[in-house]
């Protein structure tokens, strides 16, 4: 068998991958540099290459553009730290067969090396070139799945289909498969079909004739004349009215339109990205959407992941935003101190990466100093940190909160694991509650009734309190998300990547949280 190899500058990474591939008894090389590489591949050629991305004289992308040139058939992984837009377009640009950004789980780098020895030489990517992208930012795996298919559609003119969440950026990712497909050079034209009123939007799309209706003093082009040779951009197409969802569809279909009052077919080289945040299928269940135009468009469909599913993202996005409203507003750029980022981490954004770019735009005029601290945040985040909002709002603040369960003291809890509550309980399990029991306040459990998880975390804080303890809540949390951790891991027998799914965090994050909270994971299985 052919071996597998690794190129990196960091020692540290060519051992831990050497010693994982061969685990699994595939024969692995390590090199230091591309250098060292190409001049290998003049007598051998390994059934894959794993290379970094960044190093000493020749990077991975270079060592990838000659191993193109030399090897096309050889399937190539990069890997990098630096997790953007740039990287993963490059990469795929490249003809690489995979993009694996640091830090990475061994068990989800082995397994994507194992599927690239599998189907050898089979895996088609087509990129792209860029001129910069630093609005689109993201190292959550959500996000890593969103710029691979930037990368792989934007050099087809495949009408796309883009969902999320209001305030996502659904209009960002728009603009990213224009700017890195063919028709960059030409017209973006962007329309939000439910921001036009009804009796216009036809006149917006398609134009109208001089006379054709009232006030019509003049020939006028529609958006789709506009974006001609380029990309129409329809955001909340959900939105747009019965009767102009069949004049859409005749154009998808058969690519000419008229215009209002015209008599002449207008051919309509444009290719259309559509986004909205409902759901087309219950629409068109509704009878509200045609059917025919749902599949007309949903051709591939792009779902845009809402900021709590990528909570690790939000310290970069709030950098970047700050450093922009300080540009904006010629001031020096502010920062935000450890507690003020859980703050943030931990808000839910209901209004996603917009409600976050606002909030940095507030700090950026309000906050008093230029380290910002959890008591200088907006009033709604505040609120949120002290309970004081409502907890519908709150529940959204872990993805799938409904679906957690803690257990409570119990023989099987793993060792370590802090007890919370009386003794002499019996040992069970209580669903997460989603509004706090009326007896909650100077809270005592009736005789007969088990106490809920919420009783008797408010006992424990109660006495926590009473008794002076510093930083309650820091403690309690800490001991909260221990115990949900250790237990996703004893029910996936210590699997990080599928615990944190489970959890609904990232795997930076689970992996980040074992090493901050010091939890021993050697017992676990």
């Amino acid at each position: 068998m052919r071996p597998i190899w690794v190129v990196d500058d960091d020692h540290s990474i060519r051992w831990v991958l050497q010693k994982a591939i061969s685990r699994e008894g595939i024969p692995c090389e390590i090199f230091s540099s591309a250098a060292e590489v190409l001049e290998r591949l003049e007598t051998e050629v390994p059934q894959v290459l794993v290379s970094d991305i960044r190093m000493p004289g020749q990077s991975g992308l270079d060592l990838l553009s000659k191993v193109r040139e030399l090897q096309p058939d050889l399937p190539v992984i990069i890997m990098t730290a630096y997790s953007d837009l740039d990287s993963a377009v490059s990469a795929f640009q490249g003809g690489a067969f995979e993009y694996l950004p640091k830090p990475f789980d061994i068990e989800k780098a082995v397994e994507l090396i194992l599927r690239a020895v599998r189907e050898s030489q089979t895996e088609e990517f087509v990129d792209e070139t860029d001129a910069a992208a630093p609005e689109i930012l993201g190292q959550a795996p959500a996000m890593q799945e969103v710029f691979r298919a930037i990368g792989r559609l934007s050099q087809s003119n495949v009408t796309v289909l883009i969902t999320g969440e209001s305030g996502a950026g659904k209009e960002l990712v728009a603009r990213a498969l224009h700017r890195h497909s063919p028709r960059a050079t030409q017209p973006f034209i962007a329309l939000n079909t439910a921001a036009i009123p009804k009796d216009l939007l036809e006149s917006e799309l398609f134009g109208h004739e001089r006379g054709s209706f009232t006030g019509a003093q003049a020939q006028r082009r529609g958006r789709f004349e506009q974006a001609e040779g380029g990309t129409l951009f329809l955001d909340e197409i959900g939105d747009m009215p019965a009767e102009l969802q069949t004049r859409l569809l005749r154009v998808l279909s058969d690519g000419h339109f008229y215009r209002v009052g015209g008599q002449q077919p207008i051919k309509a080289n444009v290719r259309v990205i559509a986004a909205t945040h409902q759901d087309l299928d219950e629409r068109v269940k509704q009878g509200l959407f045609r059917e025919d135009l749902y599949h007309r468009l949903n051709v591939i469909r792009l779902r845009l992941p809402p900021l709590r599913e990528r909570q690790e993202d939000i310290p970069i996005l709030a950098k970047h935003f700050l450093s922009v409203s300080a540009r904006e507003l010629g001031t020096e750029t502010k920062r935000l101190s450890e507690a003020a980022v859980r703050v943030i981490c931990e808000f839910p954004f209901p209004g996603n990466v917009r409600q976050l770019e606002n909030v940095c735009r507030w700090i950026t005029v309000m906050a008093p100093a230029q380290l910002v601290e959890a008591r200088d945040l907006p009033p709604e985040l505040k609120a949120f940190q002290t309970g004081a909002l409502p907890v519908a709002e709150q529940a959204p603040a872990t993805p799938a909160a409904s679906n957690l369960w803690l257990a409570e003291t119990s023989p099987v809890m793993p060792a370590g694991v802090p007890s919370v509550g009386a003794s002499g309980m019996s040992a069970g399990k209580y669903p997460f509650e989603t509004s706090a029991p009326e007896t909650m306040v100077n809270a005592q459990v009736p005789v007969g009734r088990s106490a809920s998880w919420l009783e008797l975390l408010f006992l424990e804080a109660e006495k926590a309190l009473e008794s002076g303890q510093p930083d309650v809540m820091d403690a309690l949390t800490a001991q909260f998300e221990t115990t949900m951790i250790q237990a996703a891991l004893k029910a996936t027998h210590g699997k990080r990547i599928e615990a944190a799914q489970r959890l609904g965090i990232g795997r930076n994050t689970i992996t980040r949280k074992i090493q901050d909270l010091n939890i021993d994971v050697k017992d676990i299985d």
